[in-house]
């Protein structure tokens, strides 16, 4: 439908709310926008947030602003009273109104979604190139995620040696295969969160799977480099592993023994690190039973832990890296789908269920290696650990590397390049 005009609703607490629906004399069918408020979320805000911010300040100094903010901004998500733009149709008169929203980064699964599917289809039109890409997840020790989740100075020092380490092992690989000064560069997504709502900082990576190089004629082409071996995954990770400590270390955020100094930046509240240091964990932060697990659902305790043995992964010391995925160069479906997968946002509201108690039961996307296939979790512990996924105010969390960083020389001919060379044809 194109939108041919559009005038802005009234704002403020004294605006009636719109009718619920709004339709053309025309129209054959009738727009029922979504009931924000009816979410399960939604729900458990409303009632428990008042509470949660005040037991918070109870402990100290409370949450910092940035988190009050979008807990506070996402109970007017969405809905109608609130404000919005009045869209209509010339051609067919057909009027909707679109509810504001509230941008919020950390949690919001109306503007995560939003978000994900605007970046996702960017990346694929205007960012990569039809080129095979492969994904390189990198996983850290909670150490380090309790470090890097509120220093963003930290974690893109972390992610710059993890992405140079991937990139110089492509260009010593074609090197090998003869092509001398072949550039490549990478796209990757902070993520913040893992299955059930922890916090856990880890980078998405996404590799083109080879290099891009300039012939005699001025024209950039395209090698493209087998996957990796399993051996070379796991030297990887080991050097990954090492390059990061001695960052650590030159900072003075490790001593020399590894251990963490007592200066090391923290969240910018007691409170919040608290609650952070609960969501990495996988534990409870408030209440009586602060510090036991979250409620597991079809879990086994008994169940040993079983690392994975999959090809092209390798763990050392809580360090993981997993090289598995990649995205053939005519697929564009697919590097979307990919691309969506790492922008996703942290919470499903079709995976949350409102339990008669107040509980709230979450859904994992998959079973986990004990069972666990729900978690369960009182209002106040899911107000804390949404609290914890908000980032930092003005932190990137899409960055760019090699020929895709914002002023690479190569950046332009990269984006506009067509189909790739196959490979052993230099």
């Amino acid at each position: 439908m194109q939108v041919a005009e559009s005038t802005t609703a009234k704002r403020g607490s004294g605006a009636q709310r719109a009718p619920q629906s709004v339709v053309s004399a025309s129209s054959a069918h009738e727009y029922e926008p979504r009931t924000a408020d009816a979410t399960v979320l939604h729900r458990v805000l409303s009632g428990h947030l008042r509470a949660f911010l005040d037991s918070m300040a109870e402990r100290g100094d409370g949450v910092p602003w940035f988190v009050e903010r979008e807990l506070t901004r996402f109970l007017d998500c969405g809905m109608l009273d609130k404000g919005f733009p009045r869209l209509r149709c010339d051609e067919c008169q057909f009027e909707r109104l679109l509810p504001f929203s509230c941008k919020g980064r950390g949690f919001c699964p109306r503007c995560g979604g939003r978000r994900m599917v605007e970046r996702s289809a960017h990346l694929v039109d205007a960012v990569l190139p039809p080129v095979r890409v492969r994904q390189w997840v990198l996983s850290l020790p909670h150490a380090l995620r309790y470090l890097f989740a509120f220093n963003h100075e930290l974690c893109r020092g972390a992610l710059a040696v993890f992405t140079r380490a991937i990139m110089s092992f492509q260009r010593r690989r074609a090197r090998r295969a003869g092509i001398v000064d072949g550039q490549t560069g990478t796209a990757t997504v902070i993520q913040r969160f893992a299955a059930g709502l922890r916090l856990n900082i880890h980078f998405h990576t996404l590799l083109f799977d080879g290099v891009f190089f300039e012939t005699n004629d001025g024209a950039t082409r395209f090698f493209e480099l087998p996957p990796p071996s399993n051996d070379e995954i796991a030297k990887l990770v080991a050097t990954v592993r090492e390059r990061i400590f001695r960052l650590l270390r030159r900072r003075r955020v490790l001593d020399a023994d590894g251990s963490t100094d007592g200066d090391v930046e923290v969240p910018s509240s007691p409170g919040l690190a608290v609650l952070a240091s609960a969501a990495v964990r996988g534990v409870q932060a408030l209440g009586r039973s602060a510090g036991a697990l979250i409620r597991r659902i079809g879990s086994d305790p008994r169940a040993p832990w079983i690392s994975s043995r999959a090809d092209l992964h390798a763990h050392v010391e809580g360090f993981d890296l997993h090289a598995a995925v990649s995205i053939a160069a005519a697929d564009r479906d697919g590097r979307e789908r990919l691309s969506r997968y790492l922008l996703r946002p942290a919470v499903a509201q079709d995976r949350l269920e409102l339990l008669d108690d107040g509980n709230v039961r979450l859904e994992l996307r998959s079973e986990w290696s004990d069972g666990t296939t729900h978690l369960e979790f009182e209002p106040s512990e899911l107000i804390g650990r949404l609290a914890s996924l908000v980032p930092k105010p003005r932190t990137n969390l899409l960055i760019y590397h090699g020929v895709l960083a914002p002023h690479a020389t190569w950046r332009a001919r990269v984006i506009a390049h067509g189909l790739p060379l196959e490979p052993g044809s230099v």
